[in-house]
């Protein structure tokens, strides 16, 4: 039996969410069981109580507002621990058209992919502004680059998920969830694909940054953590050997002094080309014990893995087999 759960991260969404979950799908093929999960990330209106009185068979609460990439965060374990074969993320403002779910999944369930992001088609939305569009295909671009993989819309959150590849991404990040995802299926060789949705217009400001500039920084350093993280060799010796190769010309320098017998005034080129030197040395060892640290996650990381699966199998086996008479209910949690 094949679980979807549609997770929906909310912050103050009680006049959009009704119609966001009558838009979404009851039915797919390939799909035979449906249920809908709302994150109420900490919201100041009443977005928890209307879930729950929508029908809505999943309500995880915050008790206070802990940003889009903890909301995700804590909808993927609600959904892994109710039993999700695939997990779909959409936003509760009504931007995506919830019939498209199904575009979603059906790589998943065709076994042809672990990770689908659904492609807004940035560069011709009439929904984007120019700075929007602009920003979202540079990001793009840079997001495929380090992810090592052809996603035209890296930032999009309408996504779907396998259940091994909910178990298998670890979100560090506390702004965006999105590029460091990405990031992490691209280095972890999970099999991701992208497909066309459409868009609604969203009249409300974004609530996931309150900026331009501030979007990029923090976006920007959400990329740089997450490379770091997953290719800490290339990154740290790589900038040591370009530190090196920069104090190889002032000692450079000193020796075709010192050769032509004036070396004796340009004994500052010696010490400054020796202190870089010295940094980059020490950045490439730095990079060495970050790898040999990451070899260390990447074991934890199975382990978790296999202790998921163990603790699956051990509430399947306490489930025992399901009755006929067995109805959905709404589970009501706090975080």
């Amino acid at each position: 039996m094949t679980k979807l759960i549609i997770q929906i991260p909310c912050l103050n969404e009680t006049a959009t969410l009704a119609a966001t979950i009558a838009a979404l799908p009851r039915q797919i093929d390939g799909i035979e069981s449906i249920e809908f999960l709302v994150i109420d990330d900490g919201s100041s209106d009443d977005t928890g109580v209307l879930a729950s009185q929508l029908g809505v068979h999943h309500v995880v609460r915050h008790r206070r507002n802990r940003g889009l990439a903890a909301a995700f965060r804590s909808g993927v374990d609600a959904a892994l621990a109710a039993g999700a074969d695939v997990i779909v993320n959409t936003d509760g403002d009504g931007q995506y058209e919830g019939a498209d779910v199904a575009r979603l999944v059906a790589p998943i369930v065709a076994g042809e992919a672990d990770i689908v992001v659904g492609d807004r088609g940035v560069a011709k939305n009439a929904h984007f502004g120019l700075i929007k569009r602009l920003l979202q295909r540079f990001g793009s671009s840079i997001v495929q680059r380090l992810a090592a993989t052809d996603v035209p819309d890296a930032v999009s959150g309408f996504r779907a998920l396998s259940r091994e590849a909910a178990q298998r991404i670890n979100i560090t990040t506390e702004f965006s969830y999105t590029t460091d995802m990405l990031i992490q299926a691209g280095r972890k060789r999970l099999a991701i694909a992208s497909v066309p949705v459409r868009t609604h217009a969203v009249e409300r400001p974004s609530r996931l940054f309150r900026s331009v500039p501030r979007f990029i920084a923090q976006t920007g350093v959400t990329m740089v953590r997450a490379y770091t993280t997953y290719n800490p060799l290339r990154a740290f010796v790589g900038t040591g050997m370009v530190v090196g190769l920069i104090g190889l010309v002032p000692i450079l320098r000193f020796l075709w002094f010192w050769i032509n017998g004036e070396g004796d005034g340009h004994i500052q080129s010696l010490v400054l080309g020796g202190v870089l030197l010295l940094l980059g040395v020490l950045v490439a060892i730095l990079g060495m014990l970050a790898d040999l640290i990451g070899a260390n996650r990447k074991l934890l990381e199975a382990t978790l893995i296999r202790l998921q699966r163990l603790d699956d199998a051990m509430a399947t086996q306490a489930q025992g087999p399901p009755s006929k008479d067995s109805a959905p209910e709404a589970a009501d949690k706090a975080a």
